[in-house]
């Protein structure tokens, strides 16, 4: 379907969802939010036309570096399937390489385009850890995301300072107790200024 077809179609969704709220979707202030939303949620969800592989795969080099390699705090931003409100925090991502690495910037890449799908985040989490894990061949990936959902501070439960904490764990960071530990340490550590 042409991308302005499916702009027109997602506008006269956000229309009649205006009138259902009871809204009268012809008033000044709201002419424009069918064509906002719609732009909107075509870059909230941008992920689904991306290929986190193929960020990979433009930046992996021969290497023999085989200690752990972090990349903490990352923001994401993510839309709750169950809802479609926002959740958002911080990932924490760790591999140790095996013969390869990858540029860092693209860790935070790959968050971003499984983030920019509807989601929940125990999927997110290991979906990240699985692509880094089958594409660099890696001993080990850990991935640890901290988030806040909305669907629970806006709704429901109304818990604002819950922070809900999902990991994912293969290779080393599975099997040796060490390893995960170390990288569990590493993550909570402030970097000195």
């Amino acid at each position: 379907m042409p991308k302005a077809r499916e702009n027109k179609a997602v506008q006269r969704v956000i229309t009649e969802l205006l009138s259902q709220m009871g809204e009268d979707p012809s008033r000044e202030g709201l002419l424009k939010t069918p064509d906002r939303v719609a732009k909107m949620y075509e870059f909230l969800t941008k992920g689904y036309r991306e290929d986190a592989n193929a960020v990979l795969s433009k930046a992996v080099f021969t290497e023999r570096y085989s200690e752990m390699v972090i990349v903490r705090d990352i923001d994401f931003f993510s839309l709750c399937e169950h809802h479609l409100v926002p959740f958002y925090g911080k990932c924490h991502i760790a591999y140790i390489p095996n013969g390869k690495i990858i540029g860092l910037s693209k860790l935070p890449r790959v968050v971003e385009v499984f983030a920019r799908r509807l989601q929940v985040q125990e999927r997110l989490t290991q979906q990240i850890a699985d692509t880094i894990f089958s594409r660099l061949k890696p001993q080990g990936v850990g991935v640890v995301m901290e988030a806040r959902h909305l669907c629970m501070m806006m709704r429901g439960v109304e818990q604002h300072d819950s922070v809900a904490t999902t990991s994912a764990m293969l290779g080393t960071f599975r099997d040796d107790v060490k390893t995960r530990t170390e990288f569990l340490t590493l993550i909570q550590r402030k970097l000195e200024t």
